[in-house]
């Protein structure tokens, strides 16, 4: 790994990335790796290494080389028991980085004042050595740190990149599937000039060091196809080298099923299935009639949405989806809904939703005023929902939806759509620039919205 001064040469069409399975390799030899993260998020890459590997000539290279802050990706059992809470009660962070009080290792391992490169590594190492089992003879605990400090942990969700995308997610995966303690060292890629380094600058980074480059987007894939082929024996295309890692990492299930009753509604009884996922959010599947084989299933994935779903709201289509879906359900005699909570808003939450309308009101579009707001135009994530599928035994779906990334998703998830029905929604004075918007820049399949008046002049829109 080079120390020498960085001269980016972006003048490339070369934005090949690295296999995960090479990240991995080196990862468990100890060796930084560069991740970056989806442009659409943070558009930002993270130099990357086991906290258990870490060398005062790495922390040293994050430094001189990075510039940015120097964090450990943790478990949240793993924290907890070392006693290191939450910064804020409050995060009112952009991307939620869920930062914990700053430590030091104490004087008793050699650290002085926390801020050198040995004394930074020490720390990290020290982190790593804490996590486990805590009855371990000599197991580290929380004394054997000082608050605050020069080393900031990151609690990172259970599930990893399957249920967020972040650096901090990636670090403990990446560790786990090298077979070393979950825990990493992270530290965000800025140019000599302060500012944060893009794909097109990171790759020359990366080749000028020496270091192997991939995306979380290629992690999330790995995971998915390891984890399908761990559930199914097949592996999918393009990951064959998933047979070369062991060991596994441990797994952490995305859902968990908690409950399950009979729910007389409108449109007929239903089975109720209560799921909770790995990041705790609760979520429930409506099933009418047998499953069987899981074969040809009709289904809905539906996002939560309080406005439409509850009160009614005209700005959108998504309480007479839901309506319209479980008595299609209803009359074919076998079906699932899956009703997806944390959803509200393509996954911003309802008081950013709610802020999104005052910008709707005047006059930017559903995706805009996401945008307006610093929030992605559809943060949603159906990995709950293609578990939860699993879970009831289909394999086979016919979606009911308008949104071909809803098929792409449950595709990345091992589940094939077998086929898609449309769900035809009548178009009103208040969703009109919704549905719009919905297709003509999200790709949504609405042939039917001309006839329906579809570019007629209206005002408002909903989530």
């Amino acid at each position: 790994m080079s120390t020498a001064t960085v001269l980016y040469d972006t003048d490339t069409d070369d934005l090949t990335l690295d296999t995960v399975a090479q990240a991995v390799a080196d990862i468990a030899a100890g060796r930084p790796i560069v991740v970056v993260d989806d442009e659409n998020r943070e558009n930002e890459g993270d130099l990357v290494v086991a906290a258990e590997k870490i060398t005062p000539e790495i922390v040293a290279f994050m430094m001189s080389e990075c510039r940015g802050l120097i964090c450990a990706p943790m478990e949240g059992p793993d924290l907890d028991r070392l006693k290191l809470p939450q910064m804020v009660e409050d995060n009112t962070e952009q991307m939620k980085t869920a930062f914990t009080v700053s430590v030091d290792a104490s004087a008793a391992h050699g650290v002085t004042t926390g801020i050198s490169a040995s004394d930074r590594a020490t720390t990290l190492r020290l982190l790593a050595q804490g996590t486990g089992d805590s009855q371990e003879s000599g197991a580290v605990q929380a004394d054997d740190f000082v608050r605050p400090g020069h080393v900031f942990p990151l609690r990172a969700r259970p599930g990893g990149v399957l249920v967020r995308n972040g650096h901090t997610e990636a670090a403990v995966d990446l560790a786990r599937l090298a077979g070393l303690r979950p825990a990493g060292a992270i530290v965000e890629i800025a140019g000599e000039d302060g500012r944060m380094l893009r794909l097109p600058e990171l790759i020359p980074f990366a080749r000028k060091h020496g270091l192997t480059i991939i995306s979380i987007e290629d992690l999330v894939e790995y995971r998915r196809a390891r984890e399908l082929a761990e559930t199914t024996g097949l592996t999918s295309v393009g990951f064959s080298e998933l047979s070369t890692l062991t060991p596994a990492p441990e797994k952490t299930p995305l859902v968990h099923r908690e409950a399950e009753t009979p729910l007389p509604t409108p449109h007929g009884t239903f089975t109720a299935y209560g799921y909770r996922a790995a990041d705790g959010i609760e979520h429930i599947a409506l099933v009418h009639g047998e499953i069987g084989d899981g074969r040809d299933v009709l289904v809905r994935l539906h996002s939560e949405c309080l406005t439409g779903d509850v009160f009614g709201s005209r700005r959108c289509d998504c309480g007479p989806q839901l309506d319209a879906s479980l008595k299609r359900v209803q009359e074919e005699g076998r079906g699932v809904v899956v009703y997806l909570r944390g959803h509200e808003g393509r996954g911003i939450g309802l008081l950013p939703k709610l802020r999104a309308y005052e910008l709707q009101e005047q006059g930017h579009d559903t995706l805009d005023a996401n945008l307006e707001l610093g929030l992605p135009a559809d943060a949603r994530d159906y990995g709950a929902g293609a578990r939860i599928l699993t879970d009831l035994g289909v394999r086979t779906v016919r979606l009911m939806t308008n949104n071909p990334e809803k098929t792409a998703a449950l595709a990345r998830y091992g589940l094939t759509v077998s086929g898609r029905e449309p769900a035809p929604v009548q178009a009103g004075e208040h969703n009109i620039r919704y549905l719009r918007a919905k297709r003509d820049r999200m790709g949504h399949d609405l042939p039917w919205l001309e006839a329906a008046g579809g570019d007629q002049k209206a005002t408002g829109g909903e989530k």
